[in-house]
């Protein structure tokens, strides 16, 4: 296996990765991956053959590997899930239960303009604050089900 094949099937994985854990609703968009993955290593190759060293590389192949996933509305959803309604269900439903949880916490986010350091900005609190209540209005409305 050349170099290039090592690269790429490394950059997948930890895409893959990535995605199954903080971004389910791409997850399994083998287009996106292979495009990204290619990219990644491309870039990682480009850079190391023009003599940046292998910590120059791996920021800028990390740059490109994870562009625009740095929030994941999966993880806020779910970070709301596990601190607010922790209590009412147990541990191993609260992941399944965010899953459930996101299409319907959608609308709340199309009021942001999600940005990959959206997380450390003040209107997080805000969006944290309806997540909440959108998922408690739910739950009022059709039980834990």
């Amino acid at each position: 296996m050349d170099t290039q094949q090592k690269d790429l099937s490394y950059f997948r994985l930890r895409l893959q990765e990535l995605l199954n854990t903080s971004f389910p609703e791409i997850a399994n968009d083998q287009k996106f991956i292979e495009e990204r993955s290619l990219w990644t290593a491309n870039a990682y190759e480009g850079a190391f053959r023009s003599g940046n060293t292998i910590e120059q590389c791996n920021e800028i192949a990390n740059y490109i590997l994870f562009e625009g996933l740095y929030f994941s509305k999966f993880d806020t959803v779910f970070q709301v899930v596990c601190n607010e309604f922790d209590t009412i269900m147990a541990d191993e439903e609260l992941r399944p239960f965010a899953l459930k949880m996101s299409p319907v916490c959608e609308v709340v986010f199309s009021n942001y303009e999600l940005t990959d350091d959206f997380a450390y900005g003040y209107e997080f609190d805000l969006l944290y604050t309806e997540i909440t209540g959108t998922i408690a209005i739910w739950i009022t409305e059709n039980g834990l089900q």
